[in-house]
């Protein structure tokens, strides 16, 4: 059992950035392909970016491509999403996973996952 956890979260003016951060408790980390998502109220949990095991290999939502960056440290157990340019409607809660299924965009194939966290982006 993977157990993930996020922060990073805040709130930011448009244009500025902020860097989730999404510890792991296991070593076995390494050997999972991750991915960040995010859900707004009323709408449905939606893809942002993901990330191999080894980090060659990434991919992210048309939404985000070119403000958003997904890197990993397995030394460190951790995941990360940096976040530029931000716009109101990223607007979310954002959530690490972990899943068997790399290049995964679907979240009923991710298999363990964070508690979540807030980030606001104000006009």
């Amino acid at each position: 059992q993977v157990q993930l956890v996020e922060s990073g979260g805040g709130l930011v003016q448009a244009g500025g950035s902020l860097r989730l951060s999404c510890a792991a408790s296991e070593p076995t980390f390494s050997s999972f392909a991750m991915g960040w998502f995010r859900q707004a109220p009323g709408k449905e949990r939606e893809f942002v970016a993901g990330i191999n095991w080894n980090g060659v290999s990434t991919y992210d939502s048309d939404s985000v491509k070119g403000r958003f960056t997904i890197s990993r440290d397995n030394a460190r157990n951790t995941v990360y999403l940096q976040m530029n340019s931000l716009k109101p409607e990223d607007t979310a809660v954002y959530y690490c996973a972990a899943t068997n299924h790399p290049g995964s965009i679907w979240y009923y194939e991710y298999h363990y996952w964070g508690q979540g966290t807030q980030v606001t982006v104000s006009a």
